[in-house]
């Protein structure tokens, strides 16, 4: 598969999540850092995804845990950053707040890099680390009432 055919793939999975939460969402065609543009009824507002896709895990530094890692420009235009792991149609949903303050990595060129171990490699200090609670806590469907609903109260 073609990273095109990744990046869109990824980006239908999010449609149809948040379309079975009752979600309206958009493609965009250009690229402008903005890929889905969400409005959920009752609310007076839209908001800008981004979405980062994975095929599957990869070992991380090419031979070490499997890990899912997802780069994102430093200066990220939406709101919400969506990352996707195609291999178990699963995502998670980041303020962009949360997506700049979580991220691992910075390079030089000011893209930031989120990501996590399926398994914690053995002697691995993950203070910090997206993992377990933290990591559940960020699926698209539980982040809906605060991100995209702006209902607090769930």
């Amino acid at each position: 598969m073609s990273s095109q055919h990744i990046g869109a793939a990824g980006e239908v999975l999010v449609q149809y999540l948040l379309l079975k939460e009752g979600i309206d969402s958009a493609r965009l065609t250009t690229d402008s850092g903005i890929d889905l543009v969400a409005y959920a009824p009752g609310t007076s507002r839209a908001v800008t995804i981004q979405v980062k896709t994975q095929e599957r895990p990869l070992p991380a530094g090419g031979k070490g845990a499997l890990a899912l890692g997802y780069p994102f420009p430093h200066a990220l235009s939406a709101e919400l950053l969506a990352l996707v792991d195609l291999s178990t149609d699963s995502c998670w949903l980041f303020s962009r707040d949360e997506a700049l303050t979580l991220a691992q990595q910075r390079s030089p060129k000011d893209v930031r890099r989120l990501y996590w171990y399926l398994e914690a490699p053995q002697n691995a200090r993950l203070d910090g680390q997206l993992s377990g609670p933290l990591l559940e806590k960020h699926r698209l469907a539980a982040r809906i009432p605060e991100l995209i609903t702006g209902d607090t109260s769930a």
